[in-house]
């Protein structure tokens, strides 16, 4: 069928109203406005015309089983037919009541507002699903971040999920994470030169010198509670002999967890323009720390006695740096199992959050944020919790609707968002642009046929369209027609639009 062809990456010029529509295999036309953009009746050019619309509005809502519907009719035509209306006696030609009402995606729904699409995307494909329910997204105002099922690997929630960002100290997890698998607790570490000054200005240290030495035990408390510098290049060459080689074993565990997009080049995470990772990645990384009983233990732990060194001759008590955990911050979130905090002036603030309700475990990332990072960890974990049947599949086909702002998402059952293809929803069809936004207004394939998206996302078939006093027709296929007649009896000419 034409509307598998795919669709190419053009930028499309919006005009709403009043437009000379032109031949679409030369000059992209005008965006026209969707029937009934407006409040009360659209009439149409004149006596003739192929139908008024009454203006309907109504966000999307949910699929098969979700809320927030919108409803609306339309009045019959005044086109010059044997009944006087146009043949279906509705809008567009295209409802055989002469009205109609939907939910959302997944449901064919008329609207008032204007349809005007901006870009159109490049991809083919197809594939199909059932709308097991809607889910609105957090805002988040973090540049990155992912909220990962733990106990699958399944990511629930993604905003730049594969981008890089540099990590900052959450680099720490797995550091952590191959120390206990490769020391015992009561091992002895005995800090270098090396290892006590091969640190940035302000660095966060334990203010430990040469010589120094401390079990394995206390240099993970001091590692995950304190995100001590040299407590992790100390680690780094009693682990591997060097920073360099520790960072070769940090990599290799990294693909090891299904990492793709990860480069560390040190144990601590300061500043390096090589050394970065991405949200899901580093939710990857944190999930198998938190299956490490050592490292969950030390990290769910608040404070620390530290044992006696040169500087610290009484020893050190250290404490937990993320203050979801203290139960008299306004920042405490229930059922926190594990986190850390991060920060460098290039990464920002970044943060790592385990936690666990009612046996479901979930991983929050957020990376490159300014403020706002303990905000978006309990967006993320709140809608994680609050929606975990539908996110993690436990819907009747673990298919979904998510929303974000005005626009709308299908995550599929993969946990993948759709993107740059087809997908057959409850029986319509839907296009995904490449960042996975549901296709509204036009959209132009790579045989300069074009196609329609209605408010609700579905691809408008058998339906009239009006642009200021101009009609188009889809037809059957979806595609608009042109040179043709429709099969309500009216001609569109060789640039689709209606001769009267």
């Amino acid at each position: 069928m034409k509307k598998y062809r795919s669709l190419l990456l053009l930028t499309l010029c919006v005009s709403l109203a009043g437009s000379q529509a032109v031949s679409a295999a030369s000059v992209i036309p005008p965006i026209p406005v969707e029937s009934g953009a407006g409040s009360g009746e659209s009439a149409g050019p004149g006596v003739g015309n192929p139908g008024t619309g009454t203006a309907q509005t109504g966000a999307p809502g949910a699929g098969t089983s979700g809320s927030g519907a919108g409803t609306g009719t339309f009045s019959s035509g005044t086109g010059a037919s044997s009944s006087g209306t146009s043949a279906s006696g509705s809008a567009g030609g295209s409802q055989q009541s002469g009205g109609e009402s939907g939910v959302g995606p997944g449901a064919a729904l008329g609207s008032g507002q204007s349809q005007a699409g901006s870009q159109v995307q490049t991809g083919s494909g197809a594939g199909a699903g059932t709308a097991a329910s809607t889910v609105k997204a957090p805002e988040i105002q973090s540049e990155g971040a992912a909220l990962i099922d733990a106990s699958t690997g399944k990511l629930l929630y993604g905003k730049n999920e594969n981008t890089q960002f540099y990590p900052a100290s959450i680099t720490k997890i797995m550091t952590a994470l191959l120390v206990a698998e490769n020391c015992s607790l009561d091992e002895v570490v005995t800090f270098s030169k090396t290892a006590t000054t091969n640190l940035e200005s302000g660095a966060v240290t334990l203010n430990l010198t040469e010589g120094d030495q401390l079990t394995v035990e206390d240099c993970l408390y001091a590692l995950l509670l304190k995100s001590a510098n040299e407590v992790a290049n100390g680690l780094a060459e009693h682990v591997a002999g060097s920073v360099e080689n520790f960072a070769a074993m940090m990599n290799a565990r990294a693909k090891e967890l299904g990492c793709q997009n990860t480069n560390f080049v040190n144990p601590n995470g300061l500043n390096n323009e090589n050394h970065k990772t991405t949200p899901y990645d580093m939710a990857l990384i944190m999930r198998a720390a938190m299956e490490n009983p050592t490292v969950r233990k030390v990290d769910s732990t608040l404070s620390y006695k530290i044992a006696a060194t040169k500087n610290n001759p009484s020893g050190r008590t250290v404490t937990m740096g993320h203050k979801m955990f203290y139960s008299t911050d306004s920042r405490y979130y229930e059922g926190i199992i594990g986190g850390k905090t991060g920060y460098t002036s290039k990464a920002g603030n970044t943060l790592v959050t385990a936690a666990e309700r009612n046996g479901v475990r979930l991983i929050a990332v957020v990376m490159k944020s300014s403020s706002t990072h303990y905000g978006d960890t309990k967006a993320l974990l709140d809608y994680g919790f609050d929606n975990y049947s539908a996110l993690a599949g436990g819907g009747t086909s673990g298919n979904y609707w998510e929303q974000s702002g005005d626009h709308w998402y299908f995550v599929k059952a993969d946990g993948t968002k759709a993107a740059g293809e087809w997908m057959t929803i409850d029986g319509a069809e839907y296009w995904f642009d490449g960042d996975g936004t549901m296709a509204t207004g036009w959209r132009q394939d790579s045989a300069g046929e074009w196609y329609y998206f209605r408010s609700s996302g579905a691809m408008a078939k058998d339906y009239w369209v009006q642009s200021g006093d101009k009609w188009y027709y889809l037809g059957s296929d979806g595609a608009m027609v042109k040179n043709a007649y429709t099969p309500d009896g009216y001609y569109v000419d060789e640039n689709g639009v209606w001769a009267a």
